[in-house]
């Protein structure tokens, strides 16, 4: 056995301050009437910084300069002057990227390599895509001048921090909007780092915005009476409570919420590739991904073998430290999130699934869940129906292929799907009757800012990414 030796990132190359204020009108400032809460590592409970939480006042003052920015600079602001701007902050994203991925490994808990060379360069391409639409918004397919729509609330998750954040923000600032951002509260640290980038830019004043802080600060900016577009991702649960804030107003909104995503792999497909697709599909950021495979639909004639398979590659999956770069499963975000997978593994096993991991050591200190499935799994257990977000794979069979979507439909959510077969007719043919804003075919978990991406039913409504993008953030 190669024994693989430590290959830690460097911790240099980030510049923590002690404390962080919130980023309003183009500068840093201490919030009037909130509080402050804890940023720490996920892997160690080390303290990272105080970070400002924002209160009603403060989020009206951000909003307030949102608003102004929106009048006076980059609503009027011709769009090839506005893509200048965003071609610049891409760069300096590209510039910045080491110290980056470091901090968002660092803050958010997901491998060096994860962060590295996935987020890092989709953000960047994002940034670089949208810049490119600034102008030629008239070409865009929504007919002839269409207008932004004004000041954009939006709110981010913990799981890609910056990653959600330039999927918000490149194609409201690309189509003539101004924001104000609330990144999640366990995940702070980059987006303020991203504040700095934007004064480097030399981005109007007011023009983006960041409201750090938890729960009620996402409500008043949610409820704010000069909001004009809320988008949100995150869980179903809080998707629900802020589409009942905008009902019967004006404001337009946008969710990505949760999933339950199947990845069905048929008996001709090749399994090696399958089994690096349902490893990447459920493990890749510890399964922090909404539209993780978390649902494996084995056709039953192959099932032993993609399982053994399977359970061969579980074994070489490396559990540690998210900044070694050998590392390929991190720590779990936070305490909160490891007691919730903690809770729905133990209903799994108390519903008689049968559970596995591969032996693996798990640090002392950190929060920490080992890679995880589940056989004998029905359409009845827990695991099989709600959200886990974390490591866990709950494993069934089917024997059709109409067996298969009539399992992988049996779900509140559609947010994504993975085909594996060598038919082409095949894919086509499950992809027409998949309820899913996205279906992989032989493969799992693959971005690109050219692509829409989006949900059905509890998964929410609205399209990130591609042309379709822009129209969350134009009036047409």
């Amino acid at each position: 056995m190669f024994e693989y030796a430590p290959a830690p990132e460097s911790r240099s190359v980030v510049r923590l301050q002690p404390a962080y204020g919130l980023f309003v009108g183009g500068e840093f400032v201490d919030p009037t009437d909130g509080d402050s809460f804890t940023s720490i590592n996920p892997a160690s409970e080390e303290v990272l910084a105080e970070v400002a939480a924002g209160g009603v006042g403060d989020v009206d003052r951000a909003v307030r300069a949102a608003r102004t920015a929106y009048d006076r600079v980059w609503g009027p602001m011709p769009g090839r002057d506005r893509a200048k701007y965003l071609f610049r902050i891409a760069r300096l994203i590209q510039e910045r990227s080491r110290e980056l991925a470091v901090l968002e490994s660092l803050d958010n808990g997901k491998p060096i390599k994860e962060s590295r060379d996935v987020d890092l360069p989709l953000v960047a391409a994002h940034f670089f895509y949208y810049a490119g639409w600034a102008d030629k918004l008239d070409h865009a397919g929504f007919g002839p001048g269409p207008r932004p729509l004004g000041v954009a609330a939006q709110i981010i998750p913990w799981n890609f921090p910056l990653l959600m954040l330039a999927w918000k923000i490149a194609p409201a600032l690309a189509t003539g909007n101004t924001v104000v951002l609330k990144p999640a509260e366990t995940t702070s640290l980059t987006a303020l780092l991203f504040a700095e980038i934007c004064q480097q830019a030399d981005l109007p004043a007011g023009v983006v915005n960041i409201v750090t802080g938890a729960g009620d600060t996402g409500r008043a900016l949610v409820e704010h009476h000069d909001v004009d577009k809320v988008a949100f991702t995150g869980s179903t649960e809080v998707g629900k409570a802020i589409a009942r804030a905008v009902a019967g107003t004006d404001t337009k909104l946008t969710l990505e919420l949760g999933g339950k995503a199947a990845n069905i792999v048929f008996d001709d497909a090749p399994v090696d590739q399958a089994v690096e697709g349902i490893v990447n599909g459920i493990f890749f950021n510890q399964g922090h991904v909404c539209c993780a495979g978390s649902r494996l639909l084995l056709q039953e004639s192959v099932a032993d073998q993609v399982l053994a398979s399977l359970k061969r590659r579980m074994a070489q999956l490396r559990v540690g430290d998210p900044l070694d770069k050998n590392t390929d499963i991190g720590a779990i975000n936070s305490a909160a999130q490891l007691a919730r997978i903690r809770e729905l593994a133990d209903a799994g096993t108390a519903e008689g699934a049968q559970r596995w991991s591969p032996p693996c050591e798990l640090p002392d200190r950190g929060f920490w869940f080992a890679p995880t499935i589940f056989t004998g799994v029905t359409q009845a257990h827990r695991i099989a129906r709600e959200e886990i977000f974390g490591p866990v794979l709950s494993v069934l069979t089917f024997r059709t292929p109409a067996e298969a979507v009539e399992k992988a439909n049996n779900t509140p959510y559609g947010l994504s799907a993975g085909v594996w077969t060598e038919k082409g007719s095949r894919m086509l043919w499950l992809a027409d009757r998949l309820r899913a804003g996205v279906v992989w075919a032989n493969t799992f978990n693959k971005f690109d800012p050219t692509s829409p991406f989006g949900g059905y039913q509890e998964s929410g409504y609205g399209r990130e990414g591609g042309r379709h993008g822009l129209e969350a953030y134009l009036n047409v």
